[in-house]
């Protein structure tokens, strides 16, 4: 069986607690690389008990280098205003690690 990437489970994960999920990265052919939505947003996912909120996910060494890249995002402080929650997931051997931001 293939192991499942970040985002798979992050899906996964979502949708089990009850959230609807949009994949908003996408592939830039002509920059060759993955885009995320403002900057660091991998998935966006509302519940109507806990709103609208953008998922930065990835793995566990990359957790900090994540974080920092939301943190320093010019749209960081735009989507709190704007009451938009940010969470970063990340996956590994000792399963979810999740902090608000």
């Amino acid at each position: 069986m293939a192991k499942k990437s970040p985002m798979q489970l992050s899906l996964a994960y979502l949708n089990q607690s009850g959230y609807t999920c949009q994949i908003v990265e996408h592939w830039n052919a002509f920059a060759r690389k993955r885009m995320d939505c403002f900057g660091f947003g991998d998935i966006l996912a509302y519940k109507p008990q806990c709103g609208i909120v953008l998922v930065q996910t990835t793995s566990w060494p990359n957790f900090s280098a994540r974080k920092l890249k939301i943190l320093t995002s010019p749209h960081y402080q735009g989507w709190r205003k704007a009451g938009g929650r940010i969470l970063l997931q990340a996956w590994g051997n000792k399963g979810l690690r999740e902090e608000e931001l």
